[in-house]
């Protein structure tokens, strides 16, 4: 009886997290649509304003002055990194990726998925300016394609569904590496001592069994801070903040602080944090653009590289391990399945504009960027969606193991 409650909250709290997740996904649809509506209307002009919109926080003789898009960027998006930090956490310790059975495939899978991509755009780009921008297309946007994924209803395997959301994971945190190494400015050591000791003061807080979220995110803010003065990264401080966050000690009322934190941040980062980053950054003018414009080294390794390249990765690396009996496709899919969620792992969308605009500083590159993430991401959705609309309306019986 126990078990049988203890699998039924578990079932529940996946389908809910799905649930969510999708609707986000939809959402972000909305958003990015808006947001190229915007930059191709008379109301371009009040679109590129908004964004530079200049907002400063000062204390005395201390200030963060900011145009809007930064804080969004910066800002906002250490929010997200916090719900990625904290989802990682959950799923290694007790989750999809705590045991090596669990984990190899949808890991090796992401490791395919940003090899490949990263590869691609290489060669594409090997002779030219924009080489720092390899690590756009390595990126997946979870809620996007987990948006698309939902339009198929219970076509899909839930096994897919959970295979999907365990490949992004792993993928976020190759993201959150190469942030961490590739992608820093100059960097000063008086605030990165600073970062370090708000760092410790985490640490010492999940010692002590701290449950209570405020003093985590008291610290967090101030962390933040430090490291957006020090030069990493300050989306970074987000995953920091995750890290300490106890998920095994229990507060009073029985509750892991890691799942309260994380169930109370899902819907501000589905329904808020994410459209508004996809509403900033999605909004590309089409003025003068031909198609030759994907045929550019930067725009043409992105799209290829999320296309061509997610596919290809992601798909290869599952079918090596299958085939060498390491890893079995997930429960009740098929071969045509897999190339489906293969696809849409190359659906970059926010996470690739986010990792563009550290990529990239100069606005000369912003065309070029949008247009690439764009057309890569649109060809993968559609793609994944129209094998598995087939897969699921030609095969009885899907299961195919290797």
């Amino acid at each position: 009886m126990v078990i049988g409650n203890a699998i039924r909250k578990a079932t529940d709290g996946i389908a809910d997290f799905l649930k969510l997740e999708s609707a986000g996904g939809l959402l972000l649809m909305a958003a990015g649509v808006l947001a190229l509506f915007c930059s191709n209307s008379p109301l371009r002009h009040a679109y590129d304003d908004l964004l530079k919109i200049p907002v400063e926080v000062r204390f005395g003789s201390f200030a963060i002055a900011k145009p809007l898009l930064l804080w969004i960027n910066d800002g906002l998006m250490a929010v997200f990194f916090l719900l990625v930090g904290l989802e990682v956490k959950r799923e290694v310790i007790e989750g999809e990726l705590s045991t090596p059975a669990q984990v190899v495939l949808p890991v090796v899978a992401g490791v395919g998925g940003m090899v490949a991509p990263a590869l691609i755009y290489f060669l594409i780009n090997r002779n030219g300016a924009a080489l720092t921008g390899w690590a756009i297309p390595t990126a997946t946007d979870i809620a996007f394609a987990l948006g698309i994924l939902s339009l198929l209803g219970d076509r899909v395997p839930v096994s897919l569904k959970i295979f999907l959301t365990a490949v992004a994971i792993a993928d976020d945190l190759g993201a959150i590496v190469i942030i961490a190494l590739f992608y820093t400015a100059d960097l000063s050591i008086p605030m990165l001592f600073g970062a370090a000791v708000a760092i410790a003061v985490l640490i010492a807080l999940n010692l002590l069994k701290i449950t209570r979220i405020a003093p985590y995110v008291i610290v967090g803010v101030i962390l933040w801070v430090f490291v957006l003065k020090s030069g990493v990264h300050a989306t970074l401080a987000g995953v920091a903040v995750a890290f300490a966050v106890p998920l095994k000690t229990m507060d009073a009322q029985g509750h892991a602080p890691l799942h309260q934190l994380e169930h109370n941040l899902h819907p501000w980062v589905a329904f808020g944090v994410l459209p508004i980053f996809a509403f900033a950054n999605a909004g590309v003018s089409f003025a003068g653009v031909t198609l030759t414009a994907l045929a550019e080294p930067l725009p043409l390794g992105i799209a290829a590289g999320l296309f061509v390249g997610k596919l290809a990765g992601v798909f290869g690396a599952s079918a090596v391990l299958v085939r060498l009996g390491l890893a079995r496709l997930p429960e009740g899919a098929s071969w045509l399945q897999l190339v489906g969620v293969a696809a849409l792992c190359g659906v970059g969308f926010t996470m690739s504009l986010f990792i563009g605009s550290l990529a990239f500083e100069g606005p000369e590159y912003f065309t070029a960027l949008r247009l690439g993430v764009i057309a890569g991401s649109t060809l993968s959705g559609v793609t994944g969606y129209l094998f598995l609309r087939f897969a699921s309306a030609h095969s009885r019986n899907p299961v195919v193991r290797g």
